[in-house]
């Protein structure tokens, strides 16, 4: 009899290669880029029809930042233009946005307009879809550090309280599950500060194909993979593999 496919609950992706997407078609980064928008339309669309429960995508990492000026300003535009953009349709197909990183460095419109998106589908109860905006895994694990600090120099807690559980629920998407599968694109084989303590235990998957030629049959290549993997979280295998 054959086995039902395993469906990950959650899956991150590091969307990378549209800017040498665009430099093999001798054409400027940003465009790579928009066609990598329209990338990220199919994979939130079929990730959402499959029973995936929590989509969270690359978008711009903290590093980002010392990249040439005129591609970060083409990255914000497009961010700017996506939240404008989608934020309808997201909302019509029940998708519940949630926006990780740090906010702050970006300007104040597009503050609201996160604040606004998050406020918008916040009800939904389909996909969760996370966007990884200014975040690095790094940045990530010092500000739950800090919160925690805080907490001891205030008397709420004291040192021998903290765990890892305790860290934990001050880290982005505490309230998801633990990330299952990690794809990355472009042909690189490193985390490059993605998610840093959500990963610990997932699996990886990576190829060459870039960003904007990812497709849904490779969606479902990564997770036919995924099926195949072993998941003993430490442990010793004891039973079939599940998610």
């Amino acid at each position: 009899m054959k086995q039902e496919r395993c469906v990950p609950r959650h899956v991150a992706i590091i969307m990378d290669g549209n800017g040498r997407w665009a430099q093999q078609r001798n054409q400027l980064r940003a465009v790579g880029h928009r066609a990598g928008l329209k990338t990220v339309r199919k994979i939130v669309t079929y990730a959402a029809s499959i029973g995936i429960k929590v989509l969270t995508l690359y978008a711009f990492s903290s590093e980002n930042w010392k990249r040439p000026p005129t591609e970060v300003s083409a990255l914000i535009s497009l961010f700017i233009y996506a939240l404008k953009r989608e934020m309808k349709n997201l909302n019509k197909n029940n998708v519940r946005l949630n926006i990780i990183g740090d906010i702050s460095r970006f300007s104040y419109q597009l503050q609201q307009m996160i604040s606004n998106a998050e406020q918008l589908t916040k009800n939904n109860s389909g996909l969760v879809l996370n966007i990884a905006a200014n975040y690095g895994g790094r940045w990530d694990i010092l500000q739950s550090t800090k919160k925690i600090t805080t907490k001891v120099l205030n008397g709420e807690i004291t040192l021998d309280d903290i765990t890892e559980e305790c860290l934990g629920l001050e880290m982005s998407m505490h309230e998801l599950p633990d990330v299952d599968l990690v794809i990355r694109t472009g042909g690189d084989y490193r985390i490059s500060n993605f998610l840093l303590w959500q990963i610990a235990y997932s699996e990886l998957y990576f190829t060459d194909i870039l960003w904007p030629d990812f497709t849904q049959a490779l969606f479902d290549e990564a997770i036919n993979v995924f099926n195949t993997r072993e998941r003993r979280f430490g442990g010793i295998l004891t039973q079939e593999h599940s998610c």
